[in-house]
């Protein structure tokens, strides 16, 4: 039988190992202020970027001051190991006006893996400011492009219109984000877990009378990506959808989250997949809110088991099986 005593101390060289790591850690990392005024090394978040040697493996974190960075900013491949802080999302925002392609008009373009970004708005300005009250065509403008594994963000915004988060491949984790859109504003091929996050639907006032939250591109049983939503709220316009099914085997799952009263009554639709309802995978478990009545849901709406809920809403399970999103942590 092990002692109070030897439990103690045990924890204690623990406890004390793992703050020392720790400080180590914090103690490695470089540091890049970016201030638009001139005060720090450099204006422009892009140039911070490119000033990171290649084949980085050391973490940087490019400290942001508040403003409004009108720039398109690319993270390449090799440019690992970066955090990206601002002050607050609603006074530290980059952004960009470029429409037409659903991947090279995003405003942040992000290809390195291992990559944070903390209180800041990715947004991407078409559509969003109507010109002698005349809205262009609807088409393609992401404010993000997620292109990479280990990605992670904290009360960060995305705003756009279509297409508004492009979580195109990888696993990512948002956490007290806010989320901005009208046709299809998260979409792509991701394994992602959004968290207390708020999803905000903008449709009828930019003329988009029927709004999709998701278009999630699963195509196969093998493949492991899928879109859950864990304590969200889904505010703004409606109709919405909250979500239409991109490919064969589609994967949403909102979980305890809230929907104003802008859900439409049937909840999901099909893009081009009719004929493949029994592969999709979307479901609401728990949910609460005026828009959350399922009485006139779709009759392939999926019901979880509790073993197949878990592995949706089960961090570790679903997308932090190594323990990257810890990893992480410990450069803040």
């Amino acid at each position: 039988m092990v002692s109070p005593t030897f439990i103690f101390y045990f924890t204690l060289t623990l406890f004390l190992f793992l703050n020392v790591s720790k400080a180590q850690n914090k103690a490695s990392n470089k540091t890049i202020l970016v201030d638009k005024s001139g005060k720090g090394q450099f204006t422009s978040v892009q140039k911070a970027i490119d000033s990171i040697p290649s084949n980085n493996k050391q973490w940087t974190t490019i400290l942001v001051n508040a403003g409004v960075y009108k720039e398109k900013v690319t993270i390449v491949k090799d440019k690992q190991y970066i955090i990206l802080k601002g002050k607050d999302r609603l006074s530290t925002v980059i952004e960009w006006d470029d429409s037409g392609n659903s991947l090279k008009s995003s405003t942040f373009l992000l290809y390195a893996p291992n990559f944070m970004a903390r209180d800041i708005t990715f947004k991407n300005t078409y559509n969003l400011v109507l010109e002698d009250d005349v809205v262009k065509k609807i088409t393609w403008a992401p404010a993000a492009l997620l292109y990479a594994d280990k990605a992670s963000f904290y009360g960060c915004g995305f705003i756009g219109i279509q297409d508004t988060l492009t979580d195109l491949q990888g696993r990512h984790f948002f956490y007290n984000c806010y989320i901005e859109g009208a046709v299809d504003f998260i979409w792509g091929f991701g394994q992602s877990l959004y968290q207390n996050s708020e999803i905000h639907v903008k449709s009828k006032d930019i003329g988009v009378w029927k709004a999709f939250i998701t278009a999630q591109g699963r195509e196969s049983d093998s493949q492991t990506s899928g879109f859950v939503f864990k304590y969200c709220k889904v505010t703004g316009t409606g109709p919405a959808y909250l979500g239409r099914a991109y490919k064969s085997h589609s994967t949403v799952v909102y979980y305890q989250s809230s929907f104003d009263n802008i859900i439409a009554p049937e909840g999901w639709n099909i893009m081009r997949q009719a004929g493949n309802e029994k592969y999709i995978t979307y479901a609401e478990v728990q949910c609460k809110g005026p828009g959350a009545n399922l009485s006139k849901r779709v009759k392939w709406e999926k019901t979880l088991s509790s073993g197949e809920l878990q592995k949706f809403i089960d961090r570790k399970l679903f997308l932090n099986q190594d323990n990257w999103i810890e990893e992480q942590l410990i450069h803040v």
